[in-house]
């Protein structure tokens, strides 16, 4: 599958294949900013490469959830309106009009004319409800996973068995926030690695490890675990801004 991928900054993605174009967990606010949610306060340090007013039209938004500031802020949120959304079913009902709920293994297709795309929420293991998805190309053998924010755990293993996965964007950061437990709630660099020889993976895009002050592991802390595995020529560093095509 060709697919070219702008990394506007965190999890956010501009995803171009086969003419759609999808946004994933929209972050638009400028930086720094801070945010208070219950007991919990989450601090941005870096803003996004593109303004939401530089974005080309967009087909489709895939939120892995709908209740963290570093997967959706204000200005995402306002982005939302009149486009269609694939999300969490508990996240759809809070959205609204234009949102699709997903549970685990769900399909939605997207389509123009006589071309498509079919979408497959996966599962996620994080603080409230979340998903991934698998994205799917008629004719292509391979297929793109995006992580949502999720951390490693058995049920993912089943997206290796479902699908052929060429590139997977995943959420990286070990995000750790006092307030919920001691234990992060993304990827770090060895959970990774776990994922990727379970995917069966070719290319990965790291995204969600910088940017934010709840990170606690960073890019240097991926490089390593790859390097240690043998696995780092899978490994792709965009430029925040800049598009880059594989396949």
């Amino acid at each position: 599958m060709k697919i070219t991928v702008t990394h506007i900054g965190t999890a956010t993605v501009l995803l171009e294949i086969g003419g759609f174009r999808l946004l994933t967990d929209p972050v638009f606010d400028p930086a720094p900013a801070q945010y208070r949610f219950g007991t919990v306060t989450l601090n941005s340090t870096v803003g996004p490469a593109l303004t939401v007013d530089e974005l080309p039209a967009i087909d489709a938004v895939l939120l892995s959830h709908d209740e963290h500031p570093d997967n959706l802020d204000d200005a995402g949120r306002a982005l939302l309106a009149g486009r269609t959304v694939l999300t969490t079913g508990s996240g759809a009902g809070r959205i609204g009009e234009g949102a699709v709920g997903l549970d685990p293994w769900a399909s939605h297709e997207i389509t123009r004319g006589t071309e498509s795309l079919r979408i497959t929420a996966t599962p996620g293991l994080h603080a409230g409800d979340v998903i991934g998805f698998v994205v799917e190309q008629p004719g292509e053998d391979e297929a793109l996973y995006v992580s949502g924010d999720t951390v490693y755990f058995d049920e993912l293993d089943e997206i290796g068995r479902r699908f052929a996965i060429g590139t997977a964007v995943l959420h990286f950061g070990a995000a750790q926030v006092d307030e919920i437990g001691e234990l992060p709630i993304t990827l770090d660099g060895a959970q990774g690695v776990a994922l990727v020889r379970s995917l069966g993976a070719k290319s990965v895009i790291p995204v969600h490890y910088a940017s934010w002050a709840h990170f606690s592991r960073g890019r240097e802390d991926v490089v390593t675990a790859f390097e240690q595995a043998d696995l780092a020529d899978h490994l792709h560093w965009l430029t925040p801004g800049v598009p880059t095509t594989l396949g």
